[in-house]
């Protein structure tokens, strides 16, 4: 069985409301409204969890929103580590066409014992499992009275220590620290936007996104799952680079999906002895799995999957055409998204 530990050091409580229109300055009143514990890495293990995996989600809630916790969906997969007060809130907003506006609270520091805490929790989660991966998921929060991003150093020590392959999704300064030293990540998955800011140029065809997660390969990172929105994905190692795209039977909600392919792509490497035996690539039957279980999370109402992609069949090339020219921004929400969202 697969074993795989998510580590998010801002969890969060997603709110979700459904109103016929947004019109900015005006007053909406919701058709309905739902509430769930969340953050990126509770979003990749319920996923994981639903499609079988052994998984816990280690995650930073507040004090206030813990019996909440454990009441929910999500309850056997948290473990939780507690601070004072509430957990931050991460809006969606849901119009009648199926877009999502998205509102995501400040990301509140950590003290010094909190993130040792953490810590300490992921090593009983990670000694408990063997031959595992560890996802370090979601936006890092400051230590608190440094100005600085919790050192995630020590994380990755402790992986190394304990033998666990590991995946990072994260943004922003996080990511760029990440990429200053990422020699030892096994897997790591920007999107097109944050492999732009990384190479420092515009990234126009999938040629353009190969080359430049195999610049991001060339640092040290072994395989880069490149999210393109509505053009798919792009799995990429040193020599290979698989496209995989899936559509949704409909759009329901974007947010978590890149979440839910994360997870997809980790359980399709668990496939990867029978396929290999079979005759199939493994980097082809993971890409073809992310990109199903993103698509199957679209059509989720909820941030969090309840259930594998049933009926839903990925599109995957082996040698895909380079001088295809991905889809504008702006014409891009007409198309089902694989969505990447940092909360």
């Amino acid at each position: 069985m697969t074993r795989i530990v998510t580590l998010t050091a801002a969890g969060a409580i997603d709110a979700t409301y459904r109103v016929d229109a947004v019109r900015p300055g005006t007053f909406a009143r919701a058709e309905s409204y739902t509430r769930e514990v969340s953050g990126k890495g509770v979003n990749v293990s319920a996923a994981l969890a639903a499609g079988g995996a052994d998984t816990a989600a280690v995650v930073v809630l507040g004090a206030d929103d813990v019996r909440f916790a454990r009441c929910g969906l999500t309850a056997p997969l948290l473990r939780i580590v507690e601070v004072p007060g509430a957990t931050r809130v991460n809006t969606s907003i849901i119009d009648a066409a199926g877009a999502t506006t998205k509102v995501n609270a400040p990301t509140p520091p950590l003290s010094v014992d909190a993130w040792d805490a953490t810590l300490s929790a992921l090593r009983v989660e990670l000694s408990t499992r063997g031959g595992t991966w560890l996802v370090i998921s979601g936006s890092l929060p400051e230590l608190a009275g440094t100005g600085m991003l919790v050192d995630l150093g020590p994380v990755r020590t402790l992986a190394r220590e304990l033998g666990a392959r590991i995946a990072v999704d994260t943004s922003g300064a996080a990511l760029d620290a990440l990429l200053a030293a990422p020699v030892g990540i096994d897997l790591l998955t920007p999107n097109v936007d944050e492999l732009t800011a990384a190479v420092g140029r515009s990234l126009e065809t999938l040629g353009d996104v190969v080359v430049a997660a195999r610049e991001i390969v060339a640092r040290g990172v072994t395989t880069v799952l490149a999210s393109m929105g509505a053009d798919g994905l792009l799995a990429v190692s040193a020599d290979r680079a698989v496209f995989a795209r899936a559509d949704a039977p409909y759009i329901a909600n974007t947010a978590g999906a890149g979440d839910a392919a994360l997870a997809g792509f980790l359980l399709g490497l668990t496939r990867a002895p029978a396929a290999s035996a079979a005759g199939a690539d493994p980097l082809t039957v993971a890409a073809a799995s992310a990109a199903e279980w993103g698509a199957h999370a679209v059509a989720h109402a909820s941030t969090v999957v309840s259930g594998p992609p049933l009926g839903i069949r990925a599109l995957v090339d082996t040698a895909p055409d380079l001088a295809r020219v991905l889809i504008p921004e702006g014409e891009a929400a007409a198309v089902a998204p694989l969505v990447k969202e940092i909360v």
